[in-house]
């Protein structure tokens, strides 16, 4: 087992480094970077600056001397390629980065003025929140619902509540949460919830009791937005694991002691049904976290790393998009490996060395 985790730990950054390096020619190559918009920003305000003048003189038609009006200096050019780092080649840019980034240096925002690592620590408490909820809110209903659904397989209620998760995984997540906040947040019908942000502005003032409600009222149309869709998958394979192991020969011979079915199913089918439940914990944290998450900060507004990196990216804040791509890879491939360890303890037989 050792070699198994020591194999998967090297494994680590070949890895980080294609995604670093595939993005980083993507992005690269993507009009709009930091230099253009700052430059853009530049001429325009030259130019805004030259009419205002233009229209100052009024007929005496004096020409302006903005440098906006004749275009940037190449001096000037140069010294914003040199602020973000464009002077150098690409090679060398992101050589540069792999050698930062291997000191746990992820540079600092072109435009926050703060630290990468400062704004991911200032921001993970927001996506921790929603992700932990989400995570908890989801397993606490698909798998009691897997195990009634596989208790009563061809029933009424589960061809009902199959109907009703197929719908609720059919809906994207974006979508379901622009639905809640049209009916339920100040759109055309109630407004019950607030629109946005995770804390009312007078969240200090309130009493402890009071910090809870508020913030439990603001978590609400989020949380139901991001666990909707997950119910579909996760209560499905708790069904069919359990439908798989009561099928088995050891199912039969406990019922033909005369063994209650309740004790059958808790004291016998459980342990093996649930292991590739347990397991797969992990990477479900990985696809609330890394996915749908991303999506609700956005709409909803909270002030997390999904919103976050949204916003870096349509700034083109290289920094940020690449500091955070780094934390959710490496995140993501750790949990992944500690999802494949989890199969191991919970079932000593299982081997990935295949000995």
């Amino acid at each position: 087992m050792g070699r198994y985790i020591l194999k998967r730990l090297l494994l680590i950054f070949p890895t980080l480094f294609l995604i670093l390096l595939a993005n980083f020619v993507i992005v690269q190559a993507a009009p709009g970077g930091p230099v253009e918009q700052q430059l853009a920003l530049i001429e325009q305000g030259a130019k805004d600056n030259a009419l205002g003048g233009n229209i100052g003189a009024g007929s005496a038609g004096n020409n302006s001397t903005y440098q906006g009006t004749r275009g940037l200096s190449e001096e000037m050019v140069a010294a914003i390629n040199a602020q973000y780092g464009f002077d150098k080649s690409a090679p060398e840019r992101f050589w540069l980065m792999l050698k930062n980034y291997a000191q746990l240096d992820f540079g600092e925002s072109f435009f926050k003025g703060q630290s990468v690592t400062d704004l991911i620590i200032e921001k993970l408490p927001v996506s921790i929140s929603l992700g932990l909820w989400s995570t908890l809110l989801i397993y606490m209903i698909a798998i009691p619902l897997g195990i009634y659904k596989a208790m009563h397989h061809g029933s009424g209620i589960d061809k009902v509540t199959a109907m009703l998760l197929a719908i609720g995984h059919a809906i994207p997540v974006f979508v379901f949460a622009v639905i809640l906040l049209v009916f339920f947040a100040g759109g055309s019908y109630w407004n019950i919830f607030p629109l946005q942000g995770l804390t009312s502005e007078n969240f200090d003032q309130l009493s402890a009791l009071g910090k809870i409600k508020d913030y439990f009222w603001h978590l609400a149309l989020p949380l139901l937005a991001s666990t909707i869709g997950g119910f579909a998958g996760l209560t499905y394979l708790t069904k069919f694991s359990f439908l798989e192991e009561l099928g088995k020969q050891y199912v039969l011979t406990a019922r033909a002691k005369g063994l209650a079915e309740r004790q059958v199913l808790y004291e016998h089918v459980f342990r093996n049904a649930m292991l590739i439940i347990i397991a797969g914990i992990p990477a479900a944290i990985v696809g609330i976290f890394f996915a749908g998450n991303f999506l609700i900060e956005i709409i909803f507004k909270l002030d997390g790393l999904g919103l976050l990196g949204f916003e870096a990216i349509q700034q083109r804040d290289y920094p940020v998009i690449f500091g955070t791509l780094f934390i959710f890879t490496l995140v993501g491939l750790l949990l992944q490996l500690i999802s494949d360890l989890s199969y191991h303890l919970i079932d000593p037989r299982i081997d990935f060395e295949g000995r």
